[in-house]
C-alpha cells in the first residue's frame, strides 16, 4: 500500500485533529493495561522496558496490544547498544592481512539497529519530534472544562 500510513484516532485527538477532518470513531480501542515484559528479551531489553513500560502505560500510548511493537523497540535498543559497545571497544575500522582497511561489521549491525530503534520510538513518541505533534494531557485534569473550547463549542 503506497503513501502515509494512517495516524491512530487517538494520536490525531492529541494533536489537535490538525486537518480538522471526520475522525473514525470505529476504530478498535485497545482495553488500557500494561503487557508484560517478555522472557526471552536480551537483559539489556529487559532493563528498557522495565525503564519505560510504565511510563508509556501511564501516557496512554502502550497497552496490551502493542507488546510485540515495544518488544521490538527495547529489542532493537539493546542491539544497538551492543553494537554501539563493540565499536568502542574495537573501533569503527580494522586492518585487513594485506593492510587495507575495512569498516567493522558491528557498523553495519549498529546502523541498522538504531534505525529500527528509532522507527519503533517515534511510534511510541519517544522522540522530541514525535512528541511534539501530540498535546499530552499530563498533570491535567480530565474533568475541567476548558472554557475557551467549551465557548468555541469544542470538547472538553
Amino acid at each position: 500500500m503506497a503513501g502515509r500510513k494512517p495516524k491512530p484516532t487517538a494520536v490525531k485527538k492529541l494533536e489537535g485533529n490538525p486537518g480538522k477532518r471526520k475522525l473514525n470513531d470505529k476504530e478498535p480501542m485497545p482495553v488500557k493495561g500494561m503487557p508484560t515484559c517478555p522472557a526471552w528479551l536480551m537483559p539489556e531489553a529487559q532493563t528498557e522496558w522495565k525503564r519505560l513500560a510504565k511510563i508509556l502505560s501511564e501516557m496512554g500510548v502502550l497497552t496490551e496490544v502493542d507488546r510485540t511493537a515495544f518488544a521490538a523497540y527495547c529489542q532493537s535498543y539493546a542491539r544497538w547498544k551492543e553494537a554501539q559497545e563493540h565499536i568502542n571497544a574495537e573501533g569503527a575500522t580494522y586492518e585487513t592481512e594485506n593492510g587495507m582497511q575495512r569498516p567493522n561489521p558491528y557498523v553495519a549491525i549498529c546502523n541498522t539497529e538504531q534505525r529500527l530503534m528509532l522507527s519503533a520510538a517515534s511510534e511510541f513518541g519517544l522522540t522530541p519530534s514525535a512528541r511534539s505533534r501530540i498535546m499530552a494531557a499530563s498533570g491535567v485534569n480530565k474533568d475541567e472544562v476548558d472554557e475557551m473550547e467549551a465557548l468555541l463549542g469544542g470538547d472538553s
